[in-house]
């Protein structure tokens, strides 16, 4: 309603004398527009977004405030805007993602919703859509760079980025000084070019980067000046960040030794090359597990190491499975193993807590939601399963099911990460015997279950029997918990795993 006003006041008066229409335009510094009182109606409209110059030296002009409005919102306004695509806010605390891909190209057509890329968090792997339908203009950024938050991802030529101004002052527009409009759309010509940019590929963008270099400093050879992977090295040559050297085709060799010679140069060049380091930058989920580990580090741990028998709990499993009638269902030993946690958890509250250094207070969580350390091809992730205790152990298979599916899949939501009240590591899915886990903070206990193997044991008779054993590692916060209650509590657990039918006496 405002820009109605503002347009319908700014239609053309008589016309004003020659010396009024001539006399400078008062520069853009000394005109400080209100813009506050309708510049949160339309927060993505190009007359606030590009510049201010249409506000101060036309809307607001008390010369040429008559003559110039329609034109600069005609000429500033195309019928396709330009829009800035920022990284916005993926999560809280989240400061930078990694781009893992781009769904789209430059000069792509792209629908309003359609997804543009891929980035990942410390949390998780989120793909950000579109806003607008238009075209790709410019991609800033290649996959494996860390962009922060408010950084601009791309730029799209939107076509439903126009203002609601200019359809409504175009009949208005046609009546203007022609001169004044033939200024204007120079100097607006002009803003476009220079807002484009330096043509080239997110790949060319990328090894300029990796040399340091600046892309607008480097004269492109491609079409339209677009600048190429070979314009790039040869101004890292010539600034001396690189030595170009000739391949053997530019080398003009005539004895048959020295052609000899230069292969056997080329082939030590690339023994070296197999023996030189490589930096591996950490992204994603190892960046995270960087930053938990180091605070974990600095927490008093104590450890708590038992033997559990699970002959009872590989016939329960197998009778499961044998009478399993659904082809997307496994069943394994860890939902028997997360149940039965959940439900020693009832009795001891404590292990399922979590502790505020700040106010030194331990706050003891009502839901049991037990996280699972996944190993993916992307680092280490801890997905949890919620509220476990009111989960039956079919429920808490599909679950767990799903989770590994995500993981491995890269595609885990901040939700399906954050929340978790106690971490259980399965480290003999891979082979391990027993282990020491740091803990996953704020949690105050982790635990790592070993390999069932078969081994000797001695029955109340001494008599020698086979026994499927796995041994399970209790890490506990010392500040928080003490040694006897993490014992109490292994063996309510351990109860339970040893006779499952006790499972049946607590269920709801």
């Amino acid at each position: 309603m405002a820009f109605r006003r503002i347009c319908r006041y700014a239609r053309p008066r008589p016309p004003l004398p020659l010396a009024a229409i001539e006399s400078p335009r008062p520069s853009p510094e000394s005109a400080t527009p209100p813009l506050s009182g309708f510049s949160s109606l339309l927060p993505l409209s190009p007359l606030l977004r590009a510049d201010r110059t249409f506000a101060s030296s036309s809307l607001y002009s008390p010369v040429t405030r008559d003559r110039c409005l329609t034109t600069q919102a005609w000429v500033d306004v195309p019928m396709g805007g330009v829009v800035e695509v920022p990284l916005a806010q993926t999560g809280e605390g989240i400061a930078e993602c990694e781009l893992l891909k781009w769904f789209v190209k430059e000069g792509e057509e792209v629908e309003e919703f359609q997804p543009l890329c891929e980035v990942q968090s410390d949390k998780a792997t989120i793909e950000i859509t579109s806003r607008y339908k238009g075209k790709i203009l410019q991609i800033l950024f290649a996959p494996g760079d860390v962009v922060k938050v408010g950084e601009t991802l791309l730029k799209i030529s939107a076509e439903d980025a126009q203002s609601p101004l200019t359809s409504e002052c175009h009949e208005d527009a046609t009546s203007l000084n022609s001169e004044l409009c033939e200024s204007d759309s120079q100097r607006s010509s002009n803003k476009e070019e220079a807002f484009k940019g330096v043509l080239s590929t997110p790949s060319v963008r990328h090894l300029a980067k990796q040399y340091g270099l600046n892309i607008n400093d480097i004269q492109g050879t491609g079409i339209d000046g677009r600048v190429l992977k070979e314009d790039v090295l040869s101004y890292a040559a010539s600034k001396g960040i690189q030595e170009e050297r000739p391949s053997l085709s530019q080398v003009n060799i005539v004895e048959h030794g020295l052609l000899k010679e230069a292969k056997a140069f080329h082939m030590d060049m690339l023994d070296e090359k197999c023996y030189e380091d490589t930096t591996i930058p950490l992204r994603g989920f190892q960046r995270s597990m960087v930053k938990s580990m180091t605070m974990a580090a600095k927490v008093p741990h104590f450890h708590y190491l038992e033997e559990i028998n699970c002959d009872a709990l590989i016939e329960l499993k197998a009778a499961f499975q044998n009478d399993n009638a659904d082809p997307n269902v496994k069943h394994t030993f860890l939902p028997f193993f997360i149940k039965s946690l959940s439900m020693a958890l009832s009795k001891y509250p404590l292990l399922n807590s979590s502790f505020n250094e700040e106010n030194t207070e331990v706050i003891l969580k009502g839901c049991h939601n037990v996280g699972v350390a996944m190993a993916t091809p992307n680092g280490l992730v801890v997905p949890n399963i919620k509220k476990v205790q009111s989960l039956s152990i079919l429920e808490i298979t599909k679950e767990l099911s799903r989770l590994q599916q995500m993981a491995s899949n890269n595609k885990l939501n901040s939700e399906d990460i954050t929340g978790g009240t106690i971490t259980i590591s399965n480290i003999g899915a891979i082979g391990g015997k027993f282990g020491s886990p740091l803990l996953n903070l704020p949690e105050v206990a982790i635990i790592a279950i070993g390999r069932i193997q078969k081994l000797p044991r001695f029955d109340d008779d001494e008599t020698v029997y086979p026994a499927s054993v796995t041994n399970v590692t209790i890490g506990a916060d010392h500040r928080v918990v003490d040694g006897a209650t993490v014992a109490r509590f292994c063996n309510e657990w351990k109860l339970l795993v040893e006779k499952p039918e006790l499972l049946l006496l607590h269920m709801r």
